[in-house]
């Protein structure tokens, strides 16, 4: 970090930094008025719900459900439905810049963003309602509805360009938080309708959920894509250009 920069002005190169935000007198209320103003703009309220969905279903899921749902599913032992989650982890990271390398080619950023939500949907969809998957076949889909999921990335430069430039810093902050809103909130969430439809069963004094409870809890992820998908079709198209 001794030598990390804040700027290549720090060395005395060109600064890439749109020339709205190339200033050194920025204070904290300064950044406090930053979040008033963006909000002004339509596409920040949109987005920073619209996040959620994607991001959301996704931790939701590898990062603490979707493991004892594999065992309730399939019977699979901690350690290979872990291996199943980290499959789609590793299918999200590497969706992500290609969901924007897709968006810069098409010039557009909503579409994108909708169908990202869309499909994810759909996946999740057939991952949970779909009997008698086969457990090679539920890995492909779930390989899959990560993959849509990637479409999360776009929200940083959807909602970038949706602000003026001198906002850059904010907006990606205010984004991040719509990511984390989704876990925040679907994690407990699911808990608790897991909770209310647990059939009794317990093992070492953990409750165990039955598949019939996870389809109810998981419902809504696929609500809140849903939502996201609806919030996103209400979006200003930016075509891959900067707001003035």
């Amino acid at each position: 970090m001794l030598f990390v920069k804040n700027d290549p002005t720090d060395d005395g190169y060109s600064s890439y930094a749109p020339a709205a935000v190339q200033r050194k007198d920025v204070k904290v209320w300064d950044l406090l008025k930053g979040f008033k103003s963006i909000f002004a703009h339509r596409n920040t309220w949109l987005i920073f719900f619209a996040q959620g969905g994607l991001v959301g279903s996704m931790l939701a899921f590898t990062g603490l459900w979707g493991a004892p749902f594999l065992r309730a599913r399939y019977g699979l032992l901690p350690t290979k439905a872990a291996a199943v989650c980290s499959v789609m982890i590793v299918c999200w990271a590497v969706a992500s810049p290609l969901c924007g390398a897709l968006s810069d080619k098409l010039g557009r950023r909503k579409p994108v963003c909708i169908g990202g939500c869309l499909l994810a949907a759909l996946g999740w969809s057939a991952m949970f309602y779909l009997n008698d998957l086969p457990l090679p076949v539920f890995i492909g889909i779930a390989a899959f509805t990560s993959f849509a999921s990637g479409a999360n990335v776009l929200g940083f430069a959807f909602g970038k360009e949706s602000v003026p430039a001198q906002f850059l810093g904010t907006i990606s902050g205010t984004t991040n938080i719509g990511n984390m809103m989704g876990p925040t909130l679907l994690q407990p969430a699911i808990g608790w309708i897991l909770d209310k439809k647990w059939a009794g069963a317990m093992t070492n004094g953990v409750h165990v959920y039955d598949l019939h409870a996870f389809r109810f809890g998981f419902s809504l992820m696929i609500g809140w894509l849903l939502l996201s998908s609806f919030l996103l079709s209400f979006t200003k198209e930016t075509y891959c250009r900067q707001s003035t």
